[in-house]
C-alpha cells in the first residue's frame, strides 16, 4: 500500500492524526471482532452517530424556524401591550409546529453531515472492505428515519391541532378582555367577506371608519361614520360593538349596479364577530383537526358535495395531506441522504454535507409552499399538492443508490 500506516509522513497536524489513528482501530476492530458482534458493533455505532448529528441539526433548524415564526408574532403581540406572560404561553402553544416543521429537515442535513462525515475519515471505505454492502447502511439509517417520522407525525397530528386549539383562544381572550388590541391605527382589517379601514385609535375611541362587506346573499353593503366607541358585549360571538356617530349605510343593488338604497343615522352600533379575527370560531378549522377528524369530515363533505364549496373541500383535503407528507418526508429524506452522501462527500464531508442539506431543504419548502398555494387558488388536488416534493425526493433517492450499488 502506497499510504498505510507503516509509511506515515513526518509532519502531520492533530487533525490527520486523529483520523489515521480512527482508521487503524476500525480496521482492527473489523479483522478481528467475530462476525456476528462486529455487525451489532457496528450497528449501534452508526444509529448513535445518525441520532447524534440529528440532534444537532434539528437544534439548528428550530433556531431558525423559531426566530421566523415565534419571535416575529411576539413582537406584534407585544406592541398590543399584551402581559409578558401570556406571550410566553404564545410561544408555547406555538412549540409543536416548529418541532413538526424542524424534524424532517433535521434528517436531511443530520444525516447528511453524519454519512459525510463517515465517508471522509474512511470509515465508510473500511465497513464495505469487510465485505458490508450499501444495504447493511440502509437498516440503521431506515429505522432511525422511520422512527423520527413516526414521532413527527404524533406531534404533527395531536400537538399541534391542540396547540392551535389553545393558541385561538388564548388569543380570543385578549381581544375580549381588550378589544382595542384588535383595531389598529390607519389600518386595513381583511377577513373573508368584509374590509375595515380603520383611521385614529385613541383609548376606546376609532375615528374615521369604513367598512365593505357582502352578505350571504351575496349583496354588497359601506358603511361610513365619522367616530365610533367601542362598548361591552355579553354575547362570546360579538367582539365588540362600535357605537357610530353621523353613521352612513349604502347598499348595492347585485341585480341593478346602477342603483342603491342609504340609510342615515346619529348614532347606530356595529357588531364585529370574532369571525373577523379568527375565521375558524365558532366550528374547527382544519389546523385543529387530527388526521381522524379529517377524514370524516372529508367524508361528510363529499357526500353533501353540492352544499359545500369545492375549494373549501380542497383545503381540508391539502390539511389532511399534509398531516402525512411533511412528517414522514423524514424517511424519504433518510434515504436519500445516504447515497448522496457516500458519492459526494468524499472530501470535507460534513461541511459538503451541510451546504447540499440547506440547498436541497429549501427547494423542498418552496415546493410544499408554491403545492399548497396551488392547490388554495388553482384547485390543485389535496395529494399531489403535498405530496409531489416527496415523490421527487424518493426517486432522486432511488438513482442515485442504483449509482452507488453499480460502483
Amino acid at each position: 500500500m502506497k499510504d498505510s500506516f507503516f509509511k506515515l509522513p513526518v509532519l502531520l497536524d492533530g487533525a490527520a492524526v486523529r483520523k489515521r489513528i480512527r482508521y487503524f482501530f476500525s480496521l482492527c476492530a473489523a479483522l478481528f471482532l467475530p462476525r456476528r458482534s462486529m455487525k451489532a458493533v457496528l450497528l449501534r455505532y452508526i444509529f448513535r452517530e445518525l441520532i447524534g448529528y440529528f440532534i444537532v441539526a434539528f437544534l439548528f433548524f428550530f433556531l431558525i424556524f423559531f426566530v421566523n415564526h415565534i419571535l416575529l408574532n411576539a413582537a406584534d403581540i407585544l406592541e398590543k401591550r399584551v402581559p409578558p406572560g401570556k406571550v410566553a404561553l404564545f410561544i408555547f402553544y406555538a412549540l409543536p409546529f416548529i418541532i413538526a416543521q424542524s424534524a424532517p429537515f433535521a434528517t436531511l442535513v443530520g444525516f447528511l453531515m453524519c454519512i459525510g462525515r463517515m465517508v471522509t475519515d474512511k470509515e465508510f471505505l473500511v465497513m464495505r472492505s469487510c465485505g458490508r454492502s450499501p444495504y447493511f447502511f440502509l437498516i440503521p439509517v431506515a429505522v432511525t428515519g422511520l422512527i423520527i417520522s413516526i414521532f413527527s407525525f404524533m406531534v404533527n397530528d395531536y400537538l399541534i391541532p391542540l396547540g392551535t386549539l389553545s393558541y385561538n383562544k388564548l388569543y380570543l381572550s385578549i381581544l375580549v378582555s381588550n378589544p382595542a388590541v384588535a383595531l389598529e391605527p390607519y389600518s386595513i382589517k381583511r377577513t373573508q367577506n368584509s374590509t375595515l379601514v380603520i383611521g385614529d385609535v385613541s383609548g376606546q375611541h376609532v375615528s374615521d371608519l369604513l367598512l365593505f362587506d357582502t352578505d350571504s346573499s351575496g349583496q354588497q353593503r359601506a358603511v361610513i361614520c365619522s367616530g365610533a366607541d367601542i362598548l361591552p358585549h355579553k354575547d362570546d360571538a360579538v367582539i365588540m360593538q362600535l357605537d357610530m356617530e353621523n353613521a352612513l349605510a349604502v347598499f348595492f343593488n347585485r341585480e341593478n349596479r346602477g342603483s342603491f338604497d342609504y340609510l342615515q343615522s346619529a348614532h347606530s352600533v356595529l357588531n364585529i364577530f370574532s369571525s373577523s379575527f379568527l375565521p375558524g370560531f365558532g366550528s374547527m378549522n382544519p389546523q385543529e383537526m387530527t388526521s381522524h377528524d379529517l377524514k370524516i369530515k372529508l367524508k361528510e363533505m363529499t357526500a353533501s358535495e353540492s352544499d359545500e364549496n369545492s375549494a373549501t373541500i380542497n383545503a381540508y383535503r391539502i390539511e389532511y395531506y399534509r398531516k402525512f407528507s411533511l412528517p414522514f418526508g423524514s424517511l424519504f429524506f433518510a434515504f436519500l441522504a445516504f447515497p448522496l452522501a457516500a458519492l459526494f462527500a468524499q472530501r470535507n464531508g460534513q461541511t459538503v454535507g451541510l451546504v447540499i442539506g440547506v440547498i436541497i431543504a429549501v427547494f423542498y419548502w418552496a415546493l410544499m409552499i408554491l403545492g399548497q398555494q396551488f392547490g388554495f387558488r388553482n384547485g390543485l388536488n389535496g395529494f399531489w399538492a403535498m405530496w409531489i416534493p416527496n415523490i421527487l425526493v424518493s426517486f432522486f433517492a432511488l438513482v442515485f443508490f442504483i449509482r452507488l450499488v453499480r460502483q
